[in-house]
């Protein structure tokens, strides 16, 4: 690694913390909470929102009186899954939830579409919170709208630089902005109720601008169907995401990690399930209109609390900043459930590594890639986003209580039917959700998880599939034993330096068979010039000149070589390159990479070993000076 960058790498994550360590970086439960559940708590900011922007363009404000109904709705599906992933936690203490539960109870491929499903949804969440929390910034700030886009990447980027520095340091970055909201929030849905309900605060009156603009310009209004409403539940339910995340994280808690997760997964649910009611509630009472370019709390917190004022302020802060930090969530669990696919053999095994802060450091950057290049295509759009966003937790949700149902099946524990039927009837709901979503969703953005999902699992099968070929090529068969054959060695020489005369010791000391010094001649002058001073130093072999009249390095030397392994009938060919090496990255660039070239190109012949050596000029310098020194000192 180039000292400069390790130095920069330091600077933004921070030191290594050794293995030993582990067990500190641990999350306690109001860590926890604002680590894991910030994703499900910042729904609260939006779901009802959503609800709305399905109804209003077709019922205009007639759409409040449905909020409530189907706010309730959400709020049992919310208590049926809390209950199911309690279970789950307590089963399955390793964390992976509805992946490893799929994978221990319905099969290898309900896990995979589990998997692939939670990887996708992660993605999702990560570019939707961001969008969402720039959109309430933009909404008390309009100047800002223009640059929405470059805003979201420079947020994901800070948040994937939190999570690289470690769990629990992340936990304290993350941790105030989650709590600060709960309690504007709450003070918000508070005040605003009470002073709903005892006649100091009025409905609002209609926006009759916003309302033209969102029914098409005023046109006649159409019909509440069972569509439709289907269509804004579906909207609504994006409130239940994030719900997972706890059961695929139960090894970052401390112990007894069960029983901290259960517990904080049920605070969670109280939070989210009163919030957004909550919300959903005051916006019945005092029927605001939403508008394209502010959000549902953003007029709610102007009527209750005055616009510009403090509380208004720190609500739209606190709410800007959980949506941006809900990414969070993704970026704790979307490395920690790669982790565990790729353990299984159906990812990259680089996923499976902790990096420098006992953090899975290759899913972080895969994950801010993915968000960032979603952000920049839907142009950091929160409502573009939302319909792609349940498909993934849905199908989760589903397989997870599936296999939670036969887990108690199999092994018949104490209460197992109730538990059962608590698993049976969630999977139900959950799975009629994802159909909801499915249909009522698939023109506007839906078909794109629903094509994704079946796509990452297929590429998890043909990564399984490679890992299961190399270990094939990999296995000896029995009694095999190595046939090395003869060693013929080839230095290829560029010039005669000090590289290339350290580069000759060393493949001398390897007492091949056959050494072969190889030039290839672009320049016939400088060959000339090469040959004289090979022969000057009388290495007791010739100087083998190959010519490249297309001035080509690579192709003469691979025919060369080919013709060399025929003519000395040996086993194995050792291609010995001098490669000099400056002291810094910058240095280098100004140097020919032929070396590293070649060497790429001759990783892909069989039997032909590359080595390189090194020729670094710190130490040539370091080396000259104390020559120099002692000379010096012989003439005084």
């Amino acid at each position: 690694m180039p000292r400069s960058y390790a130095q920069l790498k330091r600077r933004l994550v921070g030191r290594p913390i050794p293995s030993f360590a582990e067990s500190r970086e641990r999350l306690g439960k109001p860590t926890a909470l604002a680590v894991l559940a910030s994703d499900a708590i910042s729904s609260t900011a939006y779901a009802s929102e959503e609800i709305l922007r399905v109804l209003v363009p077709v019922v205009a404000l007639a759409a409040l009186e449905d909020l409530i109904p189907i706010a309730i709705v959400v709020c049992v599906l919310l208590v049926v899954v809390i209950s199911s992933y309690r279970q789950t936690i307590h089963a399955y203490p390793n964390g992976g939830g509805s992946y490893v539960v799929s994978r221990e109870n319905l099969g290898v491929t309900p896990a995979l579409v589990a998997g692939a499903s939670l990887l996708v949804d992660y993605v999702l969440t990560a570019a939707v919170s961001v969008s969402a929390g720039v959109a309430a910034i933009t909404s008390a700030y309009p100047a800002l709208f223009a640059f929405r886009v470059e805003i979201c990447v420079g947020f994901v980027a800070l948040i994937a630089v939190g999570n690289l520095r470690g769990l629990r340091e992340s936990g304290r970055l993350f941790a105030g902005p989650t709590f600060m909201y709960m309690l504007a929030l709450g003070a918000l849905i508070a005040a605003g109720l009470i002073r709903s309900y005892t006649g100091n605060l009025a409905p609002l009156p209609p926006n009759v601008g916003a309302l033209a603009e969102l029914t098409d310009n005023g046109s006649t209004l159409g019909m509440l169907t069972p569509f439709l409403l289907l269509r804004a539940f579906s909207s609504g339910a994006v409130a239940l995401t994030g719900v997972e995340a706890i059961s695929n994280g139960v090894p970052a808690f401390k112990k007894p990690e069960s029983r901290n997760a259960a517990t904080t997964l049920t605070w969670m649910g109280v939070i989210l399930g009163v919030g957004f009611f909550g919300t959903a509630l005051l916006a019945h009472r005092l029927q605001p209109t939403i508008t394209p370019d502010e959000t549902l709390l953003s007029i709610l917190g102007r009527a209750v609390f005055g616009n510009g004022t403090p509380p208004y302020l720190i609500l739209q802060f606190a709410t800007f900043a959980i949506l941006v930090l809900a990414a969070n969530t993704a970026f704790a669990d979307f490395p920690r459930l790669a982790s565990i696919v790729a353990r299984d053999g159906f990812l990259p095994r680089q996923f499976v590594s902790r990096g420098d802060r006992l953090v899975f450091s290759n899913g972080i950057l895969m994950l801010a890639g993915l968000a960032i290049a979603l952000l920049i295509v839907f142009r950091g759009d929160t409502s573009a986003l939302i319909p792609l966003y349940a498909v993934g937790v849905f199908t989760g949700f589903t397989l997870s209580q599936t296999g939670m149902v036969r887990h108690h099946l199999k092994l018949k524990e104490p209460n197992w039917k109730r538990k059962a039927v608590v698993n049976g009837v969630g999977a139900v709901m959950t799975a009629v959700v994802l159909a909801v979503v499915v249909v009522s969703k698939f023109t506007i953005g839906a078909w794109v998880p629903v094509v994704m999902i079946p796509m990452v699992v297929l590429g998890f099968r043909m990564v399984s599939e490679h890992y299961r070929r190399v270990g094939e090529d990999l296995r000896p068969p029995v009694g095999y034993r190595p046939d090395v054959g003869g060693n013929s060695v080839v230095l290829l020489v560029g010039g005669v330096h000090r590289g290339t005369l350290d580069a000759l010791a060393y493949a001398r000391s390897l007492k091949p068979d056959h050494l072969h010094a190889v030039h290839v001649s672009v320049d016939p002058v400088a060959t000339e010039r090469v040959r004289r001073e090979w022969d000057k130093r009388r290495p007791g072999f010739p100087l083998e000149v190959i010519p490249s009249p297309y001035r080509e390095l690579t192709a003469p030397l691979l025919n060369h070589i080919e013709k060399i392994e025929s003519r000395d009938h040996n086993g194995v060919t050792t291609v010995i390159i001098p490669d000099y090496v400056e002291a810094h990255w910058w240095d280098n660039m100004l140097h020919n990479q032929s070396a590293l070239a070649l060497s790429r190109r001759l990783r892909s012949r069989p039997r032909t070993v590359v080595v390189t050596v090194p020729v670094h000029a710190k130490s040539i310098r370091s080396q000259n000076a104390e020559n120099a020194a002692a000379t010096e000192g012989m003439d005084e």
